[in-house]
């Protein structure tokens, strides 16, 4: 009994350090957030635009940000969405440059308004 415990035991701590070994890198997403410039259509600060019809990203679930690149990969067609200047952006990322962006865009400070 003490053996099969101690096997579970080290089963979930190996399990957790995979999880924490994945887990999105803040400053590894501001790199590549900077490398690509994002901030030249999406603000400075990642809350003023250029254009109003563009997202504000700072402060923004890091999940869905992490979502909407992937579908901006897939493109046109199922699940995926149609955007010639987000699209040439993200063909290079990989899922994980896309959750490290996801990740430093969620740490901002954010303008979105939750409710009234």
């Amino acid at each position: 009994m003490k053996k099969l415990f101690s096997a579970l035991l080290a089963g979930a701590f190996c399990m957790g350090s995979a999880a924490v070994a994945s887990a999105a890198d803040v400053a590894r997403g501001e790199a590549l957030a900077k490398k690509y410039n994002c901030a030249s259509c999406h603000g400075a600060d990642y809350n003023k635009p250029i254009d109003p019809s563009y997202p504000k990203l700072a402060g923004q679930h890091a999940d869905y940000l992490a979502h909407a690149l992937r579908a901006y990969k897939r493109g046109a067609g199922s699940n995926g969405r149609a955007n010639p200047i987000m699209a040439g952006q993200v063909q290079p990322l990989s899922n994980k440059d896309m959750a490290d962006i996801g990740a430093y865009l969620a740490s901002l400070p954010s303008q979105l308004v939750v409710s009234k």
